[in-house]
């Protein structure tokens, strides 16, 4: 297959005229990478801080404050060491640091902001140079080099893997005061700052929220009061603090609050609070003299929130503290019930079952019994009894179109798909609930029970022995669908065709399903259809257009933002975009939305099959810009993954990703073995652009 057809596997920087390529592998002229390494290991470590302020250190020796007298040689190492692997060409550093000067004028300036940087920091480093210069690049040797930036993305990215609050309180605690302080007002910082202030945000948010969830709340009022100090202008800071001063109790302060709030907005924006702002006002407001039950609601809520967000155990504590607060048996058998769920989302079958026998005790609603049968359905799967399962959970659907809500037959329904599909049976399940409609049992499916037929459709797109039948079932499904008029089912079969026409490199054709896919979904709603444009926008990167995805992905993350679906959709929309960046030469682009994506997960949970081209990718990105203990957690995210689902393709995306950590390790043999054993896994999952891109990759070394 031609280079043209797949893309370009490795693309270079932009040309620019004058020499070297900004993103180009140093090369060090006369100088051997041998001799160098030695030299390197023989001198001192230098360690540059930026957040809180600028510091140096070489070795044990702080470089003093007065060696910075002048300011742009501090400049130009601050400069370097946020750059791309270090590096950056002379043109680059010119325009940033002196962009009203002549080309003439400003490469003279540079050229003594270099001298004067190496004589502050080179007096204990022998003839080893701080600042390498090859050509028209400038480059700090990473080896035996700390940066403080690195290290903090480090942190939040171990933070969130682990989803300890410890872990989140150091990160924070790294941050400081932010990015150079000090040099607020110099243009170049601003983009760098903006971006490491975004992720610091998430982060106390995230933070506030784990706290919140494990009935911390003193500890999560001074996260979101942080929050709330680095982005006054941010309702939801302010709304997470009010909530959390009613939660501890103090109503008064809640609500001084939350006329805080609304003094600010009008002041500064001339606007009043949003709805959901004046709602949780009014809540708190007419609590003040019924604390139990507005302290079981918003616990109630917070259990909500933690499900959403992936946290089961936060969302089981807050579900226990709701209980201690709650008085009423009906509300006590909800949360009893909901706890319960929580718990089964842990796979937790036996703990869950204490929870279940009080809240069949304390309800007598006829829908929420109905409720705790489906409950009772999932609970059997998960023991293994699937003929019990599939009994109670046809007892539920039945229930729930008697005496339910549509969001409790579409419970009953997901828990028939996963029993279908513990069964092996999925295919055939499906199109059991379809043929139900159509004989006027029940109306199609609804939108939520096709997320979980989506999730279980990657497990046949991917699986070995199944993939070759996924686009004659899709078709199957699809004239099913039009003779039953199931419309959603309808985009459903278009889109899971469209899957396995991409995965197979037909192009075209996958492009009209998953566009026809498209079209449905928006006759349905805003809420319907991120699936099929994410792999629109992959579809655009496969075939060599990377900047046909940006917009794709736009449309494929505002339905996510909305979406019952996120946390299928996040991780996979960011590694689509990490992949457009990679295809476009852009690797600290793609390191960002490999950063995002880890945000997304911690805010909306994830899916490890849905998000499985996140860890290739992101471990592909990371070594491009040589940052070998970043990419590493993600080859061992890919290892797990496909122990978990023990297929072709998924053992392929973990070789690709132990690929790139051998390439970021200098271990280029294992590395082009690595790529070559993804390629043949890709061509035993029937997957031709992935295994041509492995082949292209391991013949780069």
């Amino acid at each position: 297959m031609s280079r043209d057809t797949f893309g370009h596997i490795f693309p270079k920087p932009r040309r620019r005229t004058g020499g070297a390529q900004p993103g180009c592998w140093l090369r060090l002229g006369s100088l051997g990478l041998s001799d160098y390494r030695s030299r390197v290991v023989d001198s001192p470590a230098v360690r540059i801080e930026l957040l809180g302020g600028f510091r140096v250190f070489v070795g044990t020796r702080a470089v003093p404050a007065e060696a910075w007298r002048r300011s742009k040689a501090a400049g130009l190492l601050k400069l370097l060491a946020l750059a791309r692997g270090y590096r950056m060409h002379r043109e680059q550093a010119m325009d940033a640091l002196w962009p009203e000067l002549a080309p003439t004028a400003a490469a003279a300036n540079l050229r003594k902001a270099v001298h004067y940087a190496r004589r502050a920091v080179d007096t204990d480093r022998g003839d080893m140079s701080s600042i390498v210069s090859v050509g028209d690049v400038l480059s700090l040797p990473s080896e035996h080099l700390s940066i403080d930036v690195v290290a903090w993305r480090a942190a939040v990215a171990s933070a969130r893997r682990a989803g300890e609050p410890k872990f989140y309180e150091e990160a924070v605690e790294l941050y400081g005061n932010g990015l150079l302080p000090d040099d607020r007002y110099e243009e170049w910082t601003i983009a760098y700052r903006d971006e490491l202030h975004a992720e610091f945000v998430t982060l106390l948010e995230e933070l506030a929220g784990l706290l919140e969830a494990r009935g911390e709340i003193d500890g999560a009022i001074a996260a979101a009061g942080r929050l709330v100090s680095v982005e006054p202008l941010r309702e939801e800071g302010h709304l997470l603090l009010i909530r959390l001063h009613a939660l501890a109790g103090r109503r008064g302060e809640a609500l001084r609050r939350y006329e805080q709030l609304r003094e600010l907005l009008e002041t500064e924006l001339g606007v009043e609070p949003t709805p959901e702002a004046q709602r949780l006002y009014e809540e708190v407001r007419s609590g003040q003299t019924a604390e139990p039950e507005l302290a079981a609601e918003l616990w109630e809520r917070v259990g909500e929130l933690r499900v959403v967000a992936g946290d089961t155990n936060g969302a089981v504590k807050a579900f226990s503290l709701a209980l201690d607060a709650a008085d009423a048996p009906a509300v006590a058998g909800r949360l009893h019930r909901r706890a319960a769920q929580a718990l089964l989302m842990q796979h937790d079958a036996e703990e869950a079952d204490a929870h279940l026998r009080a809240a069949e005790q304390l309800s007598a609603d006829p829908a929420e019994r109905a409720r705790l049968v489906c409950v009772r359905a999932n609970q059997a799967w998960e023991r293994g009894d699937l003929d019990r399962a599939q009994a109670l959970a046809e007892w539920a659907r039945d229930l729930a179109q008697s005496v339910g809500d549509p969001d409790d037959l579409a419970a009953a329904q997901e828990a028939l798909a996963i029993v279908s599909h513990m069964r092996g049976d999925w295919r055939r399940g499906l199109a059991l609930e379809i043929e139900r409609s159509q004989a006027g049992h029940a109306g199609a499916p609804p939108a939520r029970v096709f997320d979980i037929h989506h999730c279980i459709g990657q497990y046949h797109l991917y699986g070995d022995g199944l993939f070759e039948g996924v686009e004659e079932y899709a078709r199957r499904m699809l004239a099913l669908s039009e003779r039953s008029d199931a419309v959603r089912a309808q985009a459903f079969a278009w889109c899971l065709l469209g899957e396995s026409l991409l995965l197979q490199a037909r192009w075209d054709e996958a492009a009209g399903c998953l566009e026809r896919s498209c079209d449905l979904h928006a006759s349905l709603g805003t809420r319907s259809g991120a699936l099929p444009w994410q792999r629109l926008a992959e579809l655009a990167v496969c075939r060599g257009a990377p900047d046909d995805a940006d917009g794709l992905l736009r449309k494929a993350s505002a339905i996510a933002t909305v979406s019952p679906m996120a946390r299928h959709m996040w991780g996979r929309i960011y590694a689509t975009a990490a992949f457009a960046q990679i295809e476009r030469g852009d690797p600290e682009a793609a390191a960002r939305s490999v950063r995002a994506a880890g945000a997304a997960a911690a805010r909306y949970g994830d899916c490890p099959s849905c998000s499985a081209l996140l860890n290739p990718i992101a471990a592909e990105a990371l070594t491009r810009l040589e940052n070998r203990d970043g990419a590493r957690p993600y080859a061992d995210a890919a290892r797990g993954v496909a122990g978990m689902f023990d297929s072709s393709a998924w053992w392929a995306m973990a070789e690709s990703a132990a690929a790139s950590v051998a390439a970021a390790d200098g271990d280029s043999a294992h590395a082009r073995e690595r790529f070559e054993a993804a390629a043949g896994l890709y061509e035993r999952a029937g997957q031709p652009y992935w295994l041509h891109r492995s082949r292209e990759q391991a013949a780069a070394f």
